[in-house]
């Protein structure tokens, strides 16, 4: 039995996010984190009998929720990483959508499945994959890899000053016995922590083991670079962030049209970048929203439009 879309996940600024992509009722969309289909279902509310709705997600929870959506004749779901969003649509025949969405990071769903590992707050498996059939995990990550690989990790995806005293730790650790539960990770983890940033840098660090699990990053600069191609004229990218490296990114490209934010222009000083933001700042949710959903914290939103 599928979860509901109001106990899977609760979409942050399901309106604002929508509303970015100023739906066509005939468009060619793309919901690229399906998850409980808060966003999809908005979507396909606005389109018609000639619209289209190809939603993506790699999880297998989610594709037992898309499936209560598998009788909308306007609905797709691919099971599939959002990096390959290219390939999919041309491979169903467009070459060119009207809409790109995006709700990035974890979902409220991950963090509360505890065999998932996503969360310290439970003991379970060091797992974190969102696709279960990838064979990389963060018990592999932390059993396997270098002190420096794990010191690079946890600087670059968990912006931790005192990543190599981290990576120290767990090499020690792991040569007295395996490192294979997050409980057992925690306990290596909190002498290095003060008590007031405990649960803040603990989260860094599982963000940082999430994000090479799943190579995000990587799928994302793809992702984010394929979407500024198959966009039609005036099409619309709408995209929600949680951290600092997934907005960042999506700044960079909206702005100067690489993931590095290196603006190029043309020979009158024009900027050659593909897109042009639409709201001169980010969206962030109300304080309402925040006390309710609390996933919403730290959310910003990014929507861009195709330049003619």
């Amino acid at each position: 039995m599928s979860v509901k879309c109001e106990e899977y996940h609760v979409p942050v600024l399901l309106q604002e996010t929508v509303d970015g992509l100023d739906v066509k009722s005939g468009g060619i969309y793309a919901d690229l984190t399906f998850g409980g289909g808060g966003h999809s279902r908005e979507i396909l509310r606005r389109l018609n009998g000639t619209g289209h709705l190809y939603s993506f997600d790699q999880d297998e929870d989610a594709m037992k929720n898309a499936s209560e959506l598998e009788s909308e004749g306007n609905f797709t779901f691919v099971r599939s990483n959002f990096r390959f969003l290219k390939n999919w649509m041309l491979y169903y025949g467009h070459e060119q959508v009207d809409g790109i969405l995006a709700d990035l990071g974890v979902s409220s769903h991950h963090l509360d499945e505890e065999e998932r590992g996503f969360s310290f707050r439970f003991d379970a498996p060091l797992d974190m994959r969102m696709n279960r059939k990838a064979s990389l995990t963060a018990g592999r990550i932390v059993a396997e890899y270098s002190e420096e690989q794990l010191a690079d990790i946890f600087y670059l995806y968990g912006e931790l000053k005192n990543s190599r005293r981290i990576a120290a730790a767990i090499v020690k650790a792991r040569q007295q016995k395996p490192i294979t539960t997050t409980t057992e990770l925690v306990e290596v983890l909190k002498p290095l922590m003060g008590y007031d940033r405990e649960k803040k840098d603990l989260a860094r660090v599982f963000q940082a083991l999430r994000i090479e699990v799943n190579g995000e990053m990587v799928a994302l600069r793809q992702m984010l670079s394929a979407a500024t191609e198959i966009l039609k004229p005036g099409g619309r990218l709408s995209v929600l962030t949680y951290h600092s490296l997934e907005d960042r990114m999506v700044k960079n490209i909206i702005r100067a049209g690489n993931a590095e934010g290196k603006v190029e222009t043309d020979v009158f000083g024009r900027s050659d970048a593909p897109l042009e933001a639409v709201n001169r700042s980010v969206i962030t949710p109300s304080i309402e929203e925040q006390e309710s959903n609390p996933r919403s914290r730290s959310a910003k939103l990014r929507v861009a439009r195709k330049r003619d």
